[in-house]
């Protein structure tokens, strides 16, 4: 069970509680404080924000030991923070991680990632929210070199927190330990998926659709979270809820409130 004297962690992902990445933090957070789990009974990657309505959220019980207990959700990873910060914590949370996952957050891949989507979330509650991630999609990744940067982080953010509303999109490159260079906080780079329905036919003669597609990005300054994880850093990119384009409330005031007669 969580004590009253160590801080108090919430940890999920959108990978299942299965995947690798979620044991990895796990252990990489442990030594910080208390953890809880709450993370997907099945792989819910793509999720983005949505959330379960319509229908119940049925919660397991895989690990409760002294300091860390571990739950499965059969909801998304949003529904994992919401659900957990109302039954399931003892007390607030002092820190919300979400990962590590397998595949990357960067970019435009922000705006569909159930990983990042929890922690959004979390944020939104001005809870400290990390997300991390590992450019690599394969469910046996070696994640051992994030591990001292994901230690850093934690350690940093549980010592000063973050502004309001604001929380953290971590990827790292997928390269060997040793090999990473260092830490750049960064930008979203401009980019796009090209995506593409390839037209199958199943075993009974029935068509269906399957998503495929690229990514593509030219944008790759040093600046920007791609042009730092192609050159072997950490990128970490501050991250709000609020879409506002600030900078295009005026010109656009200008040309629609004259409407108004």
């Amino acid at each position: 069970m969580p004590t009253k004297n160590r801080p108090l962690i919430l940890i999920t992902n959108d990978d299942s509680h299965a995947a690798k990445g979620l044991k990895t933090l796990i252990e990489a957070a442990a030594e910080y404080g208390d953890i809880l789990v709450m993370a997907p009974e099945h792989n819910s990657s793509g999720l983005s924000h949505s959330f379960t309505t319509g229908r119940p959220l049925r919660v397991r019980e895989i690990n409760k030991t002294e300091g860390i207990e571990i739950y499965a959700c059969d909801g998304t990873p949003v529904d994992c923070v919401k659900l957990a910060i109302e039954h399931f914590c003892p007390r607030r949370p002092d820190l919300v991680l979400s990962g590590i996952n397998h595949g990357s957050n960067s970019s435009v891949n922000v705006l569909y990632s159930g990983t990042m989507g929890a922690v959004i979330e979390a944020s939104t509650y001005d809870y400290n929210a990390i997300g991390f991630s590992l450019l690599n999609h394969n469910p046996d990744a070696d994640f051992r070199a994030c591990i001292p940067f994901v230690k850093q982080i934690i350690t940093d953010v549980l010592r000063h927190g973050l502004p309001t509303n604001v929380s953290l999109n971590v990827n790292f490159p997928n390269l060997p330990a040793g090999q990473i260079k260092g830490i750049r906080v960064c930008h979203e780079a401009k980019a796009r998926w090209a995506d593409s329905f390839e037209k199958r036919i199943d075993p009974y003669g029935r068509p269906y659709w399957w998503l495929t597609g690229r990514f593509i990005c030219n944008d790759y300054n040093p600046g920007t979270d791609e042009g730092a994880l192609a050159d072997g850093y950490v990128s970490i990119v501050p991250i709000q809820p609020d879409y506002t384009c600030y900078s295009a409330i005026e010109p656009l005031a200008q040309r629609f409130e004259k409407l108004n007669g």
